[in-house]
């Protein structure tokens, strides 16, 4: 005997409501804010890792014969190979241009490996010649609108001058005129004032004429 009760077959839209999703219609798990501060968990077959910039591409393509070791406290370059045996031309103006990156970790590499470079044995004779290619790629970095670029721009400079020497001399006007016109800003007067009298320093008596030229206010280390 039939007690009248009938189940009803449920809808399609019941089944959606009860069955799991398939596990790629899975809804993706959005990444936590610490995570951009956590190199170890960016994917690497992200959009963070895809080329966005000459500098980018040399480096994902290992032109660049260093890698970045990230430490508990502080990063540090790894190279593959004794940075005194690296040819200067191209990897110091490869990495002077990587000054203007904005994202890490070029920001990184290209700083510290123009720093490491060029204090091998030897990186006066093999920076000089370089100096005509170097100069017009610091002057960009100098000219950037960024306060980050143009910082890593000075401290790039100051490290060549102390290499070069007064070799800088015949290509200081066109790295002066940016640096002049940061000058006027209060933020940027002391760590400049300082740099050119690095600059004046490394370069001897020559150099002062040179910086009151583009900058009359300059005081002389020496006067």
């Amino acid at each position: 005997m039939s007690s009248g009760i009938q189940v009803k077959p449920k809808t399609a839209v019941q089944k959606s409501k009860t069955s799991p999703l398939p596990r790629s219609a899975q809804p993706a798990t959005k990444p936590k804010p610490s995570d951009k501060l956590n190199p170890k968990t960016i994917d690497p077959f992200g959009a963070y890792s895809r080329p966005t910039s000459a500098f980018a591409a040399i480096y994902a393509k290992g032109g660049i014969p260093c890698r970045l070791v990230h430490g508990s406290v502080k990063h540090r370059l790894q190279w593959e190979c004794l940075p005194e045996t690296v040819p200067f031309d191209p990897l110091l103006v490869t990495l002077a241009e990587g000054l203007r990156e904005m994202k890490y970790p070029y920001t990184f590499v290209s700083k510290e490996g123009f720093k490491e470079l060029l204090m091998v044995d030897g990186a006066t004779e093999k920076a000089i010649p370089l100096l005509p290619r170097l100069v017009p790629v610091l002057k960009a970095a100098l000219a950037h609108s960024d306060d980050e670029v143009f910082g890593r721009g000075l401290d790039a400079l100051i490290q060549l001058s102390a290499v070069v020497g007064p070799s800088l001399n015949d290509h200081l006007k066109h790295l002066l005129t940016n640096l002049s016109r940061r000058l006027m800003n209060k933020k940027f007067r002391e760590k400049i004032t300082v740099a050119l009298q690095k600059l004046e320093q490394y370069g001897g008596k020559a150099t002062t004429a040179i910086i009151k030229s583009k900058i009359p206010t300059y005081c002389s280390v020496s006067s």
